[in-house]
């Protein structure tokens, strides 16, 4: 989701409710869903081993208040271990009551620019089930241990009580570690999380460095828009998250009951037409390699590789969701993780992550799994799918809608861009300007991955269509 300050014109905010209209996103909770989450926040069910001597931290973009993950980490004599705490939403929410009929109608939080729209209400999301700072919170905890080149060699989950210790954010974690103050915990962040990008490339996994967009305020009342990369810290939390996503789907498939997060691998045709993109742009593709270990490598801010990465997005397109009680499913792997994976690190966020936990939770114990938890596994890829649509939809028109905000009185001036793709049966394509840091359609023969000139033709915040033309 794009990134806008705090204070943003009213027309904008404006434009962000007209968005939330027209995608006909839920409005404030039903007064039942209300009352339930003010009670439940103060009976949770604690019926958990106390882990509260564990020193958790949690690493979060700044002001975030909707916290699922906390972790700690150790070396071993022959590895690490790595104890990671998911909010525990199953101590909460009664199934079939009103909060989860209401969360089956939502799926996951909808984030816009200017707030978002929760899957649970803030009393349980942003305070009594968020692993804030300082508080005694229920949570699902993971202990993965890892042989000394960061492959997985046990995992085993538990109910537990946690108190975080500190909020962290990616900023402040990435400037620890780059000017050695880290202390043992992020600096070990840093080992076990190259260590996974290292296994993620061996085993063909794909992490696109794609930049976010972010508008800026120069404190003079304008904005504009930057391109931000993300910080290496960024990923390596989130290699944290992928390991326990995939000890999930592994516990998962060995008890045959669950469901996975899957993508297909990529048709023959499309990965075919992908290295003809890479040999025409000129960005290397070893004879061997798979795609995940080319990307790797690429510089998002060169023109020829920032249009082939988003060429080659198509490889990753038909994620969805497969529920299995039973023989396990024929697809059963995320083929951009290269491994099975399951969703179970942001349960307060989404919904199908309380779900799988809960399968987890009663396979580690032992136990069957509850019946109203393997009831309600069938009826999940199709809500995911549905609500995943929404919210993709929101992300789509937000942006769409600040590029043309701040667009919107440059209309005849030229720019510097870069063509990112072509469209070979309408003509034009889709052009990266250099600045501000807008994608947008443009019209004429562009020559892909090569540097041009375009002038705006159309930036109309109502319609949040913007639209260039190769200048001549």
């Amino acid at each position: 989701m794009i990134q806008v300050p705090d204070q943003i014109p009213l027309k904008l905010e404006d434009g962000f409710e007209r968005v939330r209209r027209e995608l006909d996103l839920p409005d404030d909770f039903p007064r039942a869903v209300l009352d339930e989450a003010a009670w439940v926040a103060r009976v949770p069910r604690l019926d958990a081993e106390d882990l509260s001597d564990v020193p958790f931290v949690t690493i979060d973009p700044p002001g975030s208040m909707d916290l699922d993950q906390a972790v700690h980490l150790e070396r071993l004599r022959a590895g690490y271990r790595v104890w990671y705490a998911i909010a525990d939403v199953g101590a909460f929410v009664r199934p079939g009551g009103p909060i989860d009929a209401e969360a089956r109608t939502r799926g996951e939080t909808v984030y816009l620019p200017a707030g978002k729209v929760p899957l649970h209400p803030k009393v349980l999301s942003e305070d009594a089930a968020s692993l804030l700072p300082g508080a005694l919170r229920p949570a699902a905890v993971w202990r993965i241990d890892l042989d000394a080149d960061g492959r997985t060699v046990g995992a085993d989950v538990q109910r537990a009580l946690v108190r975080s210790r500190e909020r962290l954010d990616y900023a402040y974690v990435q400037a620890a570690v780059d000017t050695g103050t880290a202390d043992a915990v992020l600096g070990l962040l840093a080992e076990i999380g190259r260590l996974r990008l290292a296994l993620e490339r061996e085993r063909g996994g794909v992490t696109l460095p794609t930049p976010e967009q972010e508008v800026v305020s120069d404190g003079d009342g304008a904005y504009r828009l930057e391109f931000r990369l993300p910080l290496p810290a960024e990923a390596w939390n989130a290699q944290i998250s992928l390991l326990t996503g995939m000890a999930a789907a592994s516990m998962m498939l060995d008890a045959e009951i669950g469901i996975l997060r899957v993508l297909p691998r990529p048709h023959a045709d499309d990965l075919a037409k992908v290295r003809r993109v890479a040999q025409a742009l000129d960005v290397p593709w070893p004879d061997g390699a798979a795609y995940g270990a080319v990307v790797h490598d690429l510089d998002p801010q060169n023109p020829q590789q920032a249009a082939f990465l988003h060429e080659s997005k198509v490889l990753l397109r038909g994620a969805g969701y497969v529920a299995f009680d039973g023989a396990p499913p024929k697809l059963a792997e995320h083929a951009a993780v290269a491994a099975p994976y399951a969703h179970v690190t942001a349960p307060l966020r989404r919904l199908v992550d309380r779900y799988a936990t809960e399968v987890c939770l009663a396979v580690a114990a032992g136990v069957p799994v509850p019946s109203d938890i393997r009831a309600g596994l069938a009826a999940l890829p199709a809500i995911m799918s549905s609500t995943g649509r929404r919210a993709g939809a929101v992300e789509r028109a937000s942006v769409d809608l600040v590029e043309a905000f701040l667009l919107r009185e440059r209309i005849g001036q030229a720019f510097d861009a870069v063509v990112i793709d072509v469209d070979e049966r309408r003509g034009g394509g889709q052009v990266q300007l250099v600045d501000p840091a807008v994608i947008a359609r443009c019209d004429g023969p562009l020559p892909l991955g090569e540097r041009v000139t375009v002038r705006l033709t159309q930036a109309d915040p109502a319609t949040r269509e913007v639209r260039f033309t190769l200048a001549t």
